[in-house]
């Protein structure tokens, strides 16, 4: 079973390129963050023809996620789970496919250090391990991805000279992270390639970063126990950033046995 995360930046603007990708690639499942777009306008239609079950939660031109399934979708929660404060933005959707308990999330940016919005980050990825609580169990198949705008390691930044006191790279964050690890969720990239290098995720569209190799690894596809055994591949697809009008993200893939 494949699973994968891509931040596409607006399904609306990318859309023809998504299906050409999912043609080509034929993941299991496929979870979309910053949809951009409101429930109504999801093109559930355009995916069921392709072969694709889906799940979106939206509002409108900003953040919005999204599961498409060819292995079912069923048990779907929107938001964080029943007793959480629910969060104002739609960034985060959950739903079993083919056995997996699956959360696709769009973390906040955070912005800036001294910015409301950074302390909004580290509470909603609070709210997350919550979440995993009450939804599952780290004994259970469990996967959590998507953009978590948080690059785990320094070794997943291009360069941290320039991240000093910025966001995406701090202790508070990748505490966070940690959290989820201890809760029971592995990075499954890391997993399968250790001691890779310079291999990233995002690249901004200006000054020919992606071009120039000045990225970082901030999308994520975090697996409970059970899931991380099974997992047999992983990559990041960095031809998907190319071409005409790409995301500034491109999509990471993970193979799961049977």
């Amino acid at each position: 079973m494949r699973v994968v995360t891509w931040n596409v930046n607006s399904l609306r603007a990318r859309l023809e390129r998504v299906e050409e990708w999912i043609t080509e690639v034929q993941p299991e499942v496929l979870c979309i963050q910053e949809t951009k777009l409101a429930n109504d306008a999801f093109p559930a239609l355009t995916f069921e023809a392709l072969g694709y079950e889906s799940a979106h939660y939206g509002q409108g031109q900003w953040n919005g996620v999204a599961i498409l399934s060819r292995v079912g979708i069923d048990d779907v929660v929107t938001n964080f789970s029943v007793g959480i404060e629910p969060d104002p933005d739609a960034r985060i959707i959950t739903a079993t496919c083919g056995g997996v308990r699956i959360s696709c999330c769009y973390v906040p940016n955070g912005r800036s250090l001294d910015d409301d919005h950074y302390t909004y980050k580290l509470s909603w990825l609070d709210r997350l391990v919550e979440h995993l609580g009450r939804d599952t169990s780290p004994d259970a198949d469990v996967i959590v991805t998507g953009d978590f705008n948080i690059a785990p390691e320094d070794r997943d930044v291009h360069d941290m000279r320039k991240f000093q006191n910025a966001t995406h790279v701090t202790q508070a964050e990748r505490d966070r992270l940690a959290a989820l690890e201890k809760w029971g969720l592995t990075d499954l990239f890391r997993r399968v390639h250790p001691d890779a290098d310079s291999v990233y995720s995002w690249w901004d569209y200006r000054g020919g970063d992606f071009h120039q190799g000045r990225g970082m690894r901030i999308d994520l596809v975090l697996g409970s126990a059970s899931v991380a055994q099974r997992c047999e591949w992983s990559a990041i697809d960095r031809n998907a950033r190319k071409g005409k009008s790409p995301s500034d993200h491109t999509p990471v893939m993970v193979d799961l046995t049977n």
